[in-house]
């Protein structure tokens, strides 16, 4: 999979939400953050399909199995990290991107800044938040 950073501001569609420059800024964060993601899955991919030789005791193994379990929850995790990534891009790329999916206000330059993948405003998400931890009781 292939990523283009953005040349210029005027490559992408204007942003209610954010200035040009700002929209470059975080264009090009989110596809550096996506080629980061798939090239540490390419490593890990081939760490996990490696041919190796059984381990020569049962502590052995269990360690081998417990790292190999390990490499599985982080190949998970960036997976569904690598999906909010395309979404954001495909965000920039329709000219909805900044925007909460809660509220319809703007999500703000520096939470995005943070978190790139963000898709709600920050009382939002912590009203979200809130909610969650008092239903989990």
């Amino acid at each position: 999979m292939q990523f283009e950073k953005a040349k210029t501001a005027k490559d992408l569609p204007e942003d209610p939400y954010l200035s040009p420059k700002e929209l470059l800024t975080l264009q090009h964060l989110l596809v550096e953050r996506a080629e980061g993601i798939l090239e540490g899955s390419r490593g890990a991919v081939a760490e996990l399909t490696e041919e190796r030789s059984m381990p020569p005791d049962a502590i052995d193994m269990a360690s081998a199995e417990s790292d190999r379990e390990f490499a599985i929850r982080l190949a998970r995790r960036e997976h569904r990290l690598i999906e909010k990534v395309l979404q954001a891009l495909q965000c920039i790329k329709d000219g909805e991107y900044g925007e909460c999916l809660e509220c319809g206000e703007a999500i703000g330059y520096r939470r995005l800044l943070t978190r790139p993948v963000a898709r709600m405003c920050i009382d939002c998400k912590t009203q979200t938040e809130k909610f969650e931890r008092i239903s989990a009781m």
